[in-house]
């Protein structure tokens, strides 16, 4: 019921509407609504990088992880799309900080987290490209106005507006297996303001992650089934005021290699953002999350149930209050506060021990200050503070055999801090450099909730550590001609406390506080434009280290799992007149071990993407894409020899409209 409701909500937000963007009759500066306040000018002191809508548009899968893709050293903990993976599994991270499923990277959709209560993952089945305007990634911790949770970075993806999105776009498409991906935006005139209403729809019987060779009469192919409504509306209040209120609802369905192991994941998010341009600059934002996460567990022996999750309800709640005061044309100064709560509880039953229940309350609240200051006409200087106070509450394990332990309540304010400086030595070369510290709270997943990949079962920790960051960087950004950028950084990050899971005895782990993960590395970004041709490229070398001991010291020294040394992206496109478009994407990801203790390897994958549209008549393209044209073999998980693939050679084809 609840699930309809928000729909329903978000349908009622498209009520008839302007356009996004109003002239300002005295000073003929065009203000675009729908946007939060506008980038400070030392931004570009940290690794930033945007991938813009025609990018985000044309995809071969047409899935928000596979846009973020083109982002070398972007990384969800397992290799494989929110088609064919545990949702659980789909935390983001950056910078080869992986190793977790839970998120290390904080992924915003209009300044709010989309990060799940309970587990940490992102839900990448909500979030449909075609919505989009742009997506802003910046690599490194995030401290001061982005709040706590930017270990590896911040992902920031922006709604698009009826001067993007058109006042209707849909497409419907089919692949060589018959599934279909079907989905429309519409974004009327309200008013002084707009309305966008936007539908998706994905469906399939999915392919076999199990290896021929591997299966049994229980092995099923991934099938799948998702659905997400979201409604926006904008409206000003005055002439530098304006109102965003923003909902989502979204359900998916997934079958994961055996017959019967199934799982599902919905939500209901609700946002209210405020924004001010006059001479005090304001972004106020509030929102509430509802997250339910269901998952059966099928033993690879017996094909029994041996785990139910049936029920793990969680809720989040927060906002941010910034403010910019005017202080001079040489100082952008920001000011605000921000929270975050999440709250959630797990039943699930185990075939071995009975019912269990377990859950709890985190929370963090943050004050934080920072300042740009334009030095010269050539130096620009950045530096800012936070203070947070992270809670944990109500921390509680049940079994039917053991009763219930309930776990002390704990919390501390931590400090961190990001400063940066950014030196125009010429109009095409800047020279950069920041240091930085963050933290990230650990989930209640990670606190409360054991789990099992069988014959492996792994055990939570209500003792776990918050994490913490401290990293360095230095960076040139080089524009030698008209449409040419390059960019490269190099890196220093080092993650102490980071959590991971441990290998205790056989068969069995315990997510632990290591010593530290340690990653140094360099970043190489390149775009190119060269009338109708373009080229965006990204490559990324990362040495990671585990610094370990007690019970983990075997691992000291060692490459955490999940975290290959070399990835690198490449999109080659072609923009004729006309609106056709053909893209080719070229991705590679180097060796990366399954496990903690460098035992089971998974081999490196380089993979060919295609995308094609074609104008037929008026508004209506053909669209035609390839993922994996060579049917690459893309090892998504080995325990022992027994492995899952990712998505193998799949055609679409089908119409866009849009006007």
């Amino acid at each position: 019921m609840k699930t309809l409701l928000f729909a329903s909500a978000a349908a009622c937000i498209s009520v008839p509407a302007l356009a996004q963007a109003d002239v300002d009759a005295d000073t003929d500066v065009i203000i675009v609504l729908g946007e939060g306040l506008p980038d400070t000018p030392a931004e570009p002191a940290y690794s930033t990088l945007t991938i813009e809508r025609d990018q985000v548009v044309s995809s071969s899968s047409g899935r928000i992880e596979d846009v973020l893709a083109n982002i070398a050293g972007f990384q969800l903990y397992r290799r494989s799309d929110s088609r064919a993976a545990n949702p659980t599994t789909q935390g983001a991270s950056l910078r080869a900080l992986g190793g977790n499923a839970t998120s290390r990277a904080l992924v915003l959709l209009d300044g709010v987290p989309l990060t799940d209560p309970f587990f940490g993952y992102i839900p990448l089945n909500a979030v449909a490209p075609e919505r989009l305007e742009s997506i802003h990634v910046t690599r490194g911790g995030g401290s001061g106005p982005f709040g706590a949770g930017a270990l590896a970075g911040t992902i920031e993806m922006e709604s698009g507006n009826p001067q993007t999105l058109g006042l209707f776009n849909g497409q419907a498409l089919v692949n060589d297996r018959g599934e279909t991906q079907v989905s429309a935006t519409a974004a009327p005139e309200v008013g002084k303001g707009f309305a966008v209403v936007s539908g998706r729809w994905d469906r399939g019987k999915g392919f076999y992650t199990t290896p021929e060779d591997q299966r049994v009469d229980a092995s099923v192919r991934a099938k799948f089934e998702s659905w997400s409504i979201s409604g926006r509306l904008v409206q000003p209040l005055g002439d530098n005021l304006e109102v965003q209120l923003r909902s989502l609802a979204y359900d998916d369905k997934r079958t994961f290699r055996l017959a019967g192991a199934d799982n599902t994941n919905e939500g209901q998010d609700l946002s209210a953002r405020v924004v001010s341009r006059g001479p005090w600059q304001v972004d106020a934002i509030a929102y509430a999350q509802w997250r339910n996460f269901t998952n059966i567990v099928i033993s690879s022996s017996s094909f029994n149930p041996v785990l139910d999750q049936r029920d793990t309800p969680s809720t989040g709640i927060g906002g941010k209050l910034e403010v910019r005061p005017p202080v001079g044309a040489d100082h952008t100064l920001r000011l605000g506060v921000d929270y975050r709560s999440a709250e959630g509880d797990l039943l699930e039953v185990n075939a071995f021990s009975g019912v269990r229940r377990a859950g709890g309350v985190n929370s963090d609240f943050g004050v934080f200050v920072e300042d740009d200051w334009r030095l010269t006409e050539r130096l620009t200087l950045t530096g800012g503070l936070r203070a947070d106070r992270s809670s944990i509450r109500n921390g509680y394990f049940e079994t039917e055999a053991d009763g219930r332990t309930n776990f002390a309540d704990r919390g501390e304010w931590y400090a961190s801090y990001r400063v940066g400086a950014l030196f125009a030595a010429s109009e095409a070369l800047r020279l950069r450099a920041a240091t930085y510290t963050g933290l990230r709270q650990p989930t209640l997943n990670e606190l409360y909730r054991p789990y099992q990949i069988f014959p492996a079962s792994y055990l939570a920790n209500e003792n776990l550590d918050v994490e913490r960051l401290e990293g360095y960087e230095v960076g040139i950004d080089l524009v030698p001609m008209p449409g040419a950028r390059l960019s490269l950084t190099a890196f220093d990050n080092e993650v102490e406390n980071a959590i991971t899971n441990v290998t205790i005895d056989t068969n069995l782990n315990q997510r632990q506080n290591l010593d530290a993960i340690e990653t140094r590395g360099l970043e190489f970004a390149s775009q190119l434009k060269l009338g109708q041709v373009s080229f965006d490229g990204t490559l990324t070398y990362t040495d990671a280290e585990a610094r370990a001991s007690g019970d983990a010291a075997m691992l000291d020294g060692l490459r955490p799992a999940q975290t290959p040394e070399w990835a690198a992206s490449a999109t080659l496109s072609w923009r004729p007149v006309g609106g056709a478009i053909l893209a080719a994407t070229l991705r590679h990801t180097a060796d990366q071990f399954e496990d903690d203790q460098e035992i089971d390897v998974l081999p490196a994958a380089t993979t060919l993407d295609l995308f094609g549209q074609m104008p037929l008549i008026g508004d209506l393209s053909v669209v035609g894409r390839v993922e994996n044209l060579f049917d690459e073999e893309v090892v998504t998980f080995n325990r022992g020899g027994t492995i899952d693939l990712g998505a193998p050679q799949t055609f679409w084809i089908g119409l866009r409209y849009g006007f």
